[in-house]
């Protein structure tokens, strides 16, 4: 006669192997879609630089899914997330991200946005970069109810480097001194 119990703990431990390995696949598709959702959201997460001349550098962002020009650079050496903003009179970091930056509030300013006025602080960044276009005490602000991860790379940084839209391309170029 068989043993009723060694079969019902073998039904157990098959139902528990099917839901581990369900779960596993749920999990590795998760991680899968999120990285591709990511590129998707920031398709600049990894930016190359080149010479196109002796004395300029240039850098090619693509567009993403939403229209917005969003890349990995550096702010003082520590990697970061930018989007581009022409509308954007300086660089804006997020405060928490600030604070993780090291960066120390200066003076109060207002400054008008489209939700309306909000309360900055006035920072400089020793550097700031995105590929090998690098510039040196960028003015900045400091804006400590944003909670966003992304910086705004305003017109402090970019009224430093041509840029020219082509299609879903953004490309950077910065004259630099010959060497």
């Amino acid at each position: 006669m068989p043993d009723l119990k060694l079969g019902n703990q073998n039904k157990k431990t098959g139902v528990i192997l099917l839901l581990m390995m369900w779960l596993l696949i749920f999990a590795l598709l998760a991680w899968f879609f999120s990285g591709v959702l990511e590129r998707q959201n920031n398709p600049n997460q990894s930016v190359s630089s080149h010479y196109v001349s002796d004395q300029v550098l240039e850098v090619v962002l693509q567009r993403n899914r939403y229209g917005h020009y969003v890349t990995n650079g550096q702010i003082n050496g520590v990697q970061v997330e930018f989007m581009l903003d022409t509308g954007a009179s300086g660089v804006v970091v997020p405060g928490y991200l600030a604070t993780e930056l090291g960066l120390k509030k200066g003076p109060p300013l207002t400054v008008q946005t489209a939700n309306g006025a909000i309360r900055v602080y006035a920072v400089r960044l020793d550097q700031v970069s995105i590929g090998d276009i690098s510039l040196s005490a960028v003015k900045a602000m400091i804006n400590p109810k944003e909670q966003s991860r992304i910086i705004l790379l305003g017109m402090s940084f970019l009224k430093h480097i041509e840029f020219t839209q082509r299609g879903d391309s953004l490309i950077l170029r910065q004259y630099v001194q010959a060497q």
